[in-house]
């Protein structure tokens, strides 16, 4: 395969481009530039599918570095980022030299580099502009069609949870009785023991102070003691239940979603008929629940 420059040959027009327009359309406005100018067979074919597959292979290179590069928090040898992203040492580098001139990557020694700016203003753009419920909707339409049940996008305001989304047919068997918008106490659901979870023992007591720990029938929890033991258990697993508390004939189980800084910020859960909530359910609502946090940018601590 022919040399290709990537970047660095680019005239300081294209430059600029890439500075005021980000990484999708300046890189492929850089490598058809490359297709053009440098690779004379390709030139010779024309704007066909081969030039098309060249600037696409050049554009999988560079992700496959930025990758590799986010697996590592501290700056990174050239032969390790070669090693993993499984580039040859020359192509690495020459590709990693391009995107230092753009600031895509930073070069903190000869040899070492590391993720650059750019990428955090360019972040910083698109988190200004992703809400929750546009980064979880599509996976919630997918969890849905996988359960064929109600599933569920709430966050918390004060002492209840706000129903912002919903994925649902009339296939589910159940009728939704809290359309979006509605509202429900946060000890009565799923979602809301999330939130309680993350509270210390002085805040979940001042929310039973306020509240009264008040139930709708005979299967909620009123009782403080009996619901600290509840939130006990949802710290440990990670997910949360509701035992028709909320609804009689009604189960839901919920899986928290965070955002870059890791902060919880919405839960998503499924709702059923509280005979046909199944089990094997859970390990796919706590996987889409972790999908749409990372769509949100969040990394979970790696553990010890």
């Amino acid at each position: 395969m022919p040399r290709l420059p990537f970047l660095a040959h680019c005239s300081p027009s294209v430059c600029i481009r890439v500075s005021h327009h980000g990484i999708k359309g300046p890189i492929l406005h850089c490598t058809n530039h490359i297709m053009k100018m440098e690779t004379p067979e390709l030139a010779a074919a024309g704007s066909g599918s081969s030039a098309g597959k060249t600037s696409i292979q050049v554009i999988e290179r560079m992700m496959a570095l930025l990758d590799a590069l986010a697996n590592y928090s501290d700056p990174v040898s050239l032969k390790e980022l070669s090693k993993v992203s499984g580039l040859h040492p020359s192509t690495a580098h020459r590709i990693l030299n391009d995107m230092v001139v753009t600031r895509f990557v930073d070069r903190v020694e000869p040899g070492t580099y590391r993720l650059g700016m750019r990428l955090l203003e360019l972040g910083n753009v698109v988190k200004s502009r992703l809400s929750v419920r546009e980064a979880a909707l599509d996976f919630m339409r997918a969890l849905h069609k996988k359960t064929q049940q109600t599933v569920n996008l709430s966050v918390r305001q004060g002492d209840e949870i706000v129903y912002i989304d919903r994925a649902y047919s009339e296939r589910s068997g159940m009728q939704v009785v809290r359309a979006i918008g509605g509202r429900a106490p946060l000890h009565l659901t799923s979602t809301g023991k999330l939130f309680l979870s993350i509270d210390d023992a002085k805040a979940i007591r001042a929310y039973a102070t306020r509240t009264g720990l008040a139930g709708h029938n005979k299967n909620s929890i009123t009782d403080l003691a009996r619901f600290e033991r509840e939130l006990s258990l949802v710290r440990t697993r990670g997910y949360a239940r509701d035992n028709e508390e909320l609804e009689l004939g009604v189960r839901c189980m919920a899986a928290g979603i965070h955002d870059d800084s890791g902060k919880l910020v919405a839960g998503l859960s499924i709702s059923a008929p509280a005979d046909r909530l199944q089990e094997e359910w859970l390990e796919d609502l706590v996987q889409t629940a972790s999908s749409i946090s990372a769509t949100l940018g969040y990394r979970p601590a790696p553990a010890i």
